[in-house]
């Protein structure tokens, strides 16, 4: 299948690692000019070098923690160079930990991360998407929209306004031919589900790995994901190929989660 993102932009958050150096790479492959951006620029100099060289990628440094100097930094990029056909939005995972026994601060800092971060870089990058009449915004967010996530308060609270803030822009932006899909990862293989263990360990006074095996057990194919897989999936969100397909949330979860 051609997914046909040959001479398309994308800017893809949190790079540097996961899910999200995943993405950047399936899509260098399928012929996009990938932009990372992430916080620490020595990573994103490491993983623009596994880039695909034949494309004009390149990397912003960005602090999600400051939704105004994020968006000024996109629009001097944007300003300087080039728009954007593709914004996957990615950004790590708030601390896990009961809702009951959360600090408001927590609440504000991981809103502040995911939703307004997530705005801002729309609101930037919408305006090239409708001179050209294609986009595709791709929210990474987590199965817990569908079903909260036990002692993950913060993050429960927090993607389920991403993903109706989702909805909502695919309802305003279908019109001119950009999507807005979210797409749901279960558990993964990544630095964050490797903390998420660890804790569960120390909580329990179970072992890791009888944690993680626990972990695997609960989900049908008996394994974590991998990035890739959650990779491909947003790369045909991205594509032509998914042109019909607006204000989903898509799980990538092996079958972990119990509802539709």
């Amino acid at each position: 299948m051609n997914l046909n993102l040959n001479n398309k932009y994308a800017l893809v958050c949190g790079s540097t690692a996961g899910i999200g150096k995943a993405t950047a790479i399936a899509l260098a492959e399928e012929g996009t000019n990938v932009t990372l951006i992430a916080r620490n620029e020595e990573k994103l100099k490491a993983t623009l070098a596994e880039l695909p060289q034949h494309r004009n990628h390149d990397y912003i440094v960005a602090d999600f923690s400051n939704p105004k100097e994020l968006q000024q930094k996109v629009e001097i990029y944007i300003k300087d160079n080039h728009g954007f056909h593709i914004l996957v939005n990615n950004t790590g995972g708030p601390a896990g930990g009961p809702v009951f026994s959360a600090k408001v601060e927590e609440f504000e800092s991981a809103f502040t991360q995911h939703l307004k971060c997530n705005h801002v870089l729309a609101q930037t990058i919408v305006p090239f998407m409708k001179e050209e009449g294609y986009g595709r915004i791709i929210n990474v967010i987590s199965t817990s929209v569908k079903q909260p996530l036990d002692g993950l308060g913060v993050s429960n609270t927090i993607r389920g306004a991403v993903a109706n803030w989702s909805k909502t822009l695919a309802n305003e932006l279908g019109q001119f031919g950009i999507t807005v899909n979210n797409v749901l990862p279960g558990a993964t293989g990544t630095e964050r589900l490797t903390e998420i263990i660890k804790n569960k360990s120390a909580k329990t006074g179970n072992t890791e790995e009888a944690e993680a095996d626990a972990m695997k057990n609960a989900v049908p194919a008996k394994r974590f994901a991998k990035p890739g897989e959650l990779a491909d999936a947003i790369t045909f969100l991205a594509s032509a190929r998914a042109a019909y397909i607006n204000g989903i949330n898509l799980p990538v979860d092996g079958g972990r989660t119990k509802s539709l």
